[in-house]
């Protein structure tokens, strides 16, 4: 059915005369290569539509000063960075590539949590600065996710994907969810249902995979770090601003949990100097969607909301924010 849309699409695009696109940040040619019959690239002011990416705000001065702008397609599924009220304001539509960011994601987190459970990046620097334990029995242990609590709080596509790479492992899932899910999808992943309270002080490792509103702002802070067990470990691969960092550090320092291993930061792209001195943390560069083909395949999302919303197909976009219809 997807592939079916698209062609008609792809079709319906040669009819489509010189869309006046901007782009905040340079991405892959090859992802857009059904556009470029029918596309003219143009400064932001020029633009109708404006592709922007997780990465770069858009500004209520930037969207004030496009007075043609119907659409902006955002790069990700994050859209924290848009200015939602002045595209509302404006009739402005928002998308994003919700589906595309799934899988990858998904990885990474499950590959951070192995990497932090098993000192692996710390005992990779250790090595080569030539201040490792020596080889033996009893050196350089970490411990197995085998046998092991998994809390994922944000049970959506990416905390799913996260479920079936734990289950595969051996894991005990809990999940906490604004909504709870049916009986057959709790089923279906193993998961059991817990207040956010529950999950914090049962869950040996604790996923963030739930989007950033200004209510999951510090979600986890100083009072959680005092619910989770001293052997917990806090993986982020969400949102920042879900965690009060220096409440993260101090608990770090204290070892009211075990470790960390973070893909996103509350300053980012600053990290802090605190956070980068620690073994216990394992640390990436917002990559949580960072592979080749999960590039690829967002290009490729951002060009199926466009062509939708060009032919007038608003129910096969990824809308964000409603806007005026043409």
């Amino acid at each position: 059915m997807k592939l079916f849309l698209r062609n008609i699409r792809n079709f319906a695009a040669r009819f489509v005369v010189h869309m006046k696109i901007a782009f905040t940040t340079s991405l892959p040619a090859e992802g857009f290569a059904r556009l470029e019959q029918h596309t003219l690239y143009v400064p932001l002011e020029e633009a109708e539509v404006l592709v922007s990416t997780f990465d770069k705000p858009v500004t209520r001065e930037m969207i004030m000063s496009a007075p043609n702008l119907k659409l902006v397609t955002n790069f990700g599924v994050g859209f924290n960075n848009i200015d939602l009220a002045a595209c509302k304001e404006r009739g402005i539509y928002v998308t994003n590539t919700p589906t595309p960011v799934i899988e990858p994601t998904a990885e990474l987190t499950f590959a951070l949590m192995h990497a932090v459970a098993r000192r692996t990046c710390e005992l990779d620097r250790k090595l080569r600065e030539h201040r490792a334990e020596p080889f033996g029995v009893m050196n350089n242990l970490g411990h197995t996710l085998y046998g092991k609590v998994l809390g994922i709080i944000g049970m959506g596509n990416i905390g799913k994907a996260l479920a079936r790479r734990a289950i595969a492992s051996g894991m005990t899932i809990l999940y906490h969810n604004r909504h709870r899910m049916d009986a057959d999808t709790e089923s279906h992943y193993k998961a059991t249902y817990v207040t956010r309270e529950d999950l914090l002080t049962q869950a040996d490792f604790i996923s963030l995979n739930l989007p950033y509103t200004p209510d999951t702002h510090h979600i986890i802070n100083a009072q959680s770090f005092s619910m989770m067990k001293h052997s917990a470990y806090l993986i982020n691969t969400a949102r920042g601003a879900h965690v009060d960092e220096k409440a993260l550090i101090e608990a770090l320092r204290n070892k009211q949990i075990a470790g960390a291993a973070l893909d996103v930061y509350e300053y980012e792209p600053n990290i802090s100097a605190e956070l980068l001195s620690l073994d216990q943390v394992v640390l990436s560069p917002h990559i949580g969607t960072g592979t080749m083909e999960g590039r690829l395949d967002m290009c490729e999302n951002v060009v199926d909301n466009i062509l939708a919303f060009e032919c007038g197909d608003y129910q096969n976009m990824n809308i964000v924010l409603e806007g005026k219809r043409y």
